[in-house]
């Protein structure tokens, strides 16, 4: 930061200039047309932006905030991901709105809508209101508590100018009107810095019917899916079998996954009959609950107790068996209903996978743990 004409301005960044007794903001910008209104995109050094956007409407009404309530629990897991990752980390652009007369000067000296790189002078008593990005903002300001060095870092802006509380409103439902919080089986398959990611993945692909029938992208699949299993139920189960478990070895957890799976996979014929095309995905999973991820996880959470007895497949096979002798229909009711399903349709409630994980248990004649002992009780009594 620096007056005007005397210090150069921080790479990346504004500078503070003085015009008229008045204290400026210099951003380095571009000019763009939307909706009719001119908008500019700056860069601004992280250090900058707690300062910039001031969070103060916590104790506003609703009706008088420009954004929604900050939800705090959200911060400390953000600002970790910067701060644990200063290497690869990626923030999208904060988008706001600049309460105030703006100057934007071309480079080229041109004032024609041609003219679109130059600099932004904004009045330092100017008010920024942060429409999309406050919980960036606030997980920014909190890494940098920890990590101050990360403070020339830039981060991208988009700046809206004087629009008033109601466009502020309107502009914060429509930025968040089309948003859709992506898949979590795409986030499984392109999360490349989770190691429990890194292993179902590799449990998929090393598993030839797995790899077949498990649909990648998507977490839900369409009645014409020719697929069983999506990504992230498999990973919900697999991180389930693999819970503090050693080895630590990722190798050895992967064997240890996939050998456990084409085990399960052996036990339900259906399975394999869709895997050679003998009949559809589709069929089966309307009929069965056994490829739902309420299943899956239980038997993530029942493998995980074997594993802990033993670590060899063959250890395995003799309880694992008995899961032939279930009937997994989904019209099953005296089983199912409020077990896996309420009113026939499946339910992935922390109860529900519970009760599932405990009527697994007891037909391979295994012990139930404290959690599900009591919800097995509570179902045993009618509370459901």
């Amino acid at each position: 930061m620096a007056e005007r004409g005397t210090v150069e301005a921080p790479r990346g960044g504004p500078s503070i200039g003085v015009r008229s007794s008045e204290f400026e903001y210099v951003f380095p910008a571009i000019r763009g047309i939307q909706a009719g209104h001119e908008y500019y995109v700056t860069m601004c050094p992280l250090r900058l932006i707690p300062r910039l956007f001031v969070f103060n409407e916590e104790e506003l009404p609703p009706e008088m905030r420009a954004q929604r309530s900050l939800n705090k629990a959200r911060v400390p897991e953000m600002a970790r991901y910067i701060v644990e990752n200063p290497d690869s980390y990626t923030f999208s652009a904060l988008t706001a709105s600049v309460n105030a007369e703006v100057r934007f000067e071309s480079l080229a000296g041109g004032k024609g809508p041609e003219e679109r790189v130059g600099t932004l002078t904004i009045p330092m008593s100017a008010t920024f209101v942060i429409n999309d990005g406050q919980h960036r903002r606030a997980a920014i300001q909190q890494a940098l508590l920890e990590n101050p060095s990360m403070g020339d870092e830039t981060i991208a802006i988009v700046m809206f100018i004087d629009v008033g509380l109601d466009r502020c409103q309107q502009m914060f439902a429509d930025l968040n009107r089309y948003a859709i919080r992506p898949a979590k089986s795409i986030g499984v398959l392109y999360d490349h810095r989770d190691p429990m990611a890194a292993i179902s993945r590799l449990v998929v692909s090393q598993t030839p019917l797995l790899s077949d029938l498990t649909e990648m992208e998507s977490s839900n699949l369409a009645p014409r899916s020719r697929k069983l299993f999506t990504l992230s139920a498999l990973h919900t189960a697999t991180s389930a079998l693999l819970d503090e478990l050693k080895p630590d070895s990722l190798t050895e957890r992967v064997d240890l996954a996939a050998n456990f799976w084409r085990l399960v996979a052996e036990q339900f014929p259906v399975w394999q009959q869709v895997y050679r095309g003998d009949i559809t995905a589709g069929e089966v999973r309307q009929d069965f609950i056994h490829t739902h991820s309420i299943v899956l996880h239980a038997l993530g959470r029942v493998g995980n107790s074997l594993l802990r007895e033993s670590q060899t497949p063959s250890t395995w096979e003799t309880r694992l068996k008995k899961l032939r002798t279930i009937d997994w229909h989904r019209n099953n009711a005296e089983t199912w209903e409020g077990r896996a399903t309420n009113a026939g349709k499946v339910s992935k409630s922390r109860t529900n996978v519970e009760l599932t994980t405990a009527y697994i248990r007891t037909v391979l004649g295994m012990p139930l743990p404290p959690d599900e002992q009591r919800a097995e009780d509570g179902f045993t009594r009618g509370e459901k």
